[in-house]
């Protein structure tokens, strides 16, 4: 495409954004986003963008709604305003989880949201790790699905001895996205059989796998109130796993999950910065990896007309 790069930033993960334009060697067009007096939300494009390839960086993280509205707001704004194409970049999407109707009279919130997106005004979606992969199939506009697994692999590659190392499911729909991660180490795997009580307890039966006197990495989409996670680090010590460490793409971290983290089991924890992390809920344990130079790629690759798919060849 001939049209100018832009790349813009709602307000849930403007330290990203910043570093994905020093990556990328832009600046970060300016934004305002305000509200009136009755709390609506007002989004100004402060520059020109007309004929322009525009990118609009925004998780789906807490205040969940009010995100999605800045995002759908800034979207409208910048088709009005005669972009060329607007690309929304959502690092994190929250609804995925929201993919299927499994109990009576509920929406399938994950389709919805993909459905008013382009009604916003996204002619494309860049997306990573989404929590089920059918969730791909709900836009009506062109995604690229990017991940994050080989990060956090390389990471665990170039910091642990992986002599002794099985990678962990915490239940079998899990299983494929662990697959990817322990072939691209070379280790073995395992699987908990898991059953989810309400949003915040599982129960937990047997591991499928060997893992007494190994180290043991658990591997999952997010850590949301890291009720899974210590869930499974107590099974896996029953077991007689030596020691535990765990690798998330999401760090969404939210309710009680640093506190029960911290006094948890678990020698570290791996995510990345498709969720902005505060200063608060870091921990010694915890480590936040960058996804920029990925995401930069991509959205390099996607200006320039490339192939995305050959970032992961």
């Amino acid at each position: 495409m001939n049209a100018a790069l832009q790349i813009f930033a709602c307000n849930s993960n403007r330290g990203l954004a910043a570093e994905l334009c020093h990556k990328l060697g832009l600046r970060l067009s300016p934004l305002e986003i305000s509200r009136f007096s009755n709390d609506n939300l007002h989004v100004q494009i402060q520059e020109n963008v007309r004929e322009r390839d525009v990118y609009v960086i925004q998780s789906f993280t807490e205040p969940v709604s009010d995100h999605i509205m800045e995002l759908f707001i800034t979207l409208d704004a910048l088709r009005s305003a005669s972009a060329r194409r607007v690309t929304a970049v959502i690092p994190y999407y929250s609804y995925a989880r929201s993919d299927k109707k499994d109990a009576p009279r509920i929406s399938i919130t994950g389709r919805l949201i993909a459905d008013m997106l382009k009604t916003a005004g996204a002619d494309r979606v860049l997306t990573m790790d989404l929590h089920a992969d059918q969730v791909h199939g709900f836009f009506s506009v062109p995604v690229d699905h990017l991940t994050a697994i080989p990060t956090i692999a390389d990471y665990f590659r170039d910091n642990y001895d992986l002599g002794n190392m099985v990678a962990v499911a915490t239940d079998a729909g899990g299983a494929k996205r662990v697959g990817r991660f322990s072939e691209r180490l070379g280790i073995p795997m395992a699987i908990i059989d898991k059953r989810r009580v309400s949003d915040t307890k599982v129960k937990q039966g047997e591991v499928v796998g060997q893992v007494a006197g190994r180290d043991v990495v658990i591997f999952e989409d997010e850590i949301s109130t890291g009720g899974t996670l210590v869930s499974t680090i107590e099974t896996l010590k029953r077991a007689g796993a030596r020691t535990v460490h765990a690798g998330a793409v999401h760090g969404v971290l939210c309710g009680p999950a640093v506190e029960q983290l911290r006094a948890a089991e678990i020698e570290s924890i791996v995510v990345t910065n498709t969720v902005s992390v505060p200063a608060e809920k870091h921990f010694d344990k915890l480590t936040v990896l960058t996804i920029a130079p990925l995401l930069a790629a991509a959205i390099e690759r996607i200006h320039s007309g490339a192939s995305v798919g050959a970032l992961f060849e």
